[in-house]
């Protein structure tokens, strides 16, 4: 693997600064967070239950994908908490994420205490990272951060704050990332991405499969949306035949405003957009 390290390494992208990580409980709680999302939202279940043919879910129209089971009841009020920050940050982080509540009928509380659902660090050696819609609100995670927001401070560009708070808090709601959909078809070179996020981000083949090259049991997702705040970039020095989508989504999309509208749907199909 060296010498493919060294042979390969000037044909490799800049290091992708800001990566998220969706966070999973352990293993060990994996019956538990099921009970538990099925015990807040009965519309919650497994998605192997989904699986009536021998081909996959019909994707309809629509791209964002979601694990239906994680999904909050709709119409939940989230409540978040700053475990800690700059108060200039908070405000900055507040103002964005409420743009979700325009197209989802859930609500987030901001100003709430410690056992609020949604928890939120900004510890800069954690990165980017959220555990996924209702696993946030598991008692076993009672007292530690469900989100890190590790790279923004009071200058970071607005640009890249609506790029980071938009994304985790897609996740929070339960959304997986774009390029993990089960419709992506994105021709990954694979010797190449995990070489590539070995040295970078120093993950192993299995981290890296699981947040870059699996494409998830999302049972809810739409067609695949290049334009989707939930979408990793993808170089095209780590694909095969030069496919390439630069990293410039910092808004969401209208498939993921429309897709997040009909996972926690209005009443008679109104938004506040």
């Amino acid at each position: 693997m060296e010498a493919f390290d060294a042979v390969h390494a000037a044909d490799e992208p800049q290091p992708l600064k800001g990566l998220c990580t969706i966070v999973m409980p352990e293993a060990h709680l994996k019956a538990f967070a099921f009970q538990h999302a099925v015990e807040l939202n009965s519309a919650n279940h497994p998605l192997a239950l989904e699986q009536t043919s021998d081909g996959p879910p019909d994707p309809q129209a629509l791209s964002a994908a979601m694990e239906t089971f994680r999904r909050w009841p709709n119409g939940m009020r989230l409540r978040v908490h700053f475990m800690e920050g700059d108060p200039r940050v908070h405000r900055r982080v507040e103002e964005i994420a409420l743009e979700w509540c325009k197209y989802a009928n859930v609500e987030f509380i901001f100003g709430a205490g410690p056992d609020a659902e949604i928890r939120i660090a900004f510890n800069p050696r954690w990165g980017s990272w959220s555990y996924m819609g209702t696993d946030c609100s598991l008692p076993q995670l009672a007292g530690r951060p469900t989100m890190n927001l590790g790279w923004l401070t009071p200058t970071t560009p607005e640009v890249e704050y609506r790029r980071v708070v938009l994304h985790e808090f897609g996740h929070a709601l339960g959304l997986v990332h774009e390029h993990l959909s089960p419709v992506a078809e994105i021709p990954w070179d694979e010797k190449k991405v995990i070489a590539y996020y070995k040295r970078t981000n120093g993950w192993n083949e299995d981290y890296i499969r699981a947040n870059v090259l699996a494409r998830s049991k999302a049972d809810a997702f739409t067609r695949f949306d290049p334009f989707s705040i939930m979408l990793y970039p993808v170089p095209k020095e780590l694909t095969i035949g030069g496919f390439e989508i630069p990293w410039s989504n910092s808004e969401l999309s209208a498939l993921d405003r429309e897709f997040i509208g009909r996972m926690y749907p209005f009443a008679n199909g109104a938004s506040f957009g």
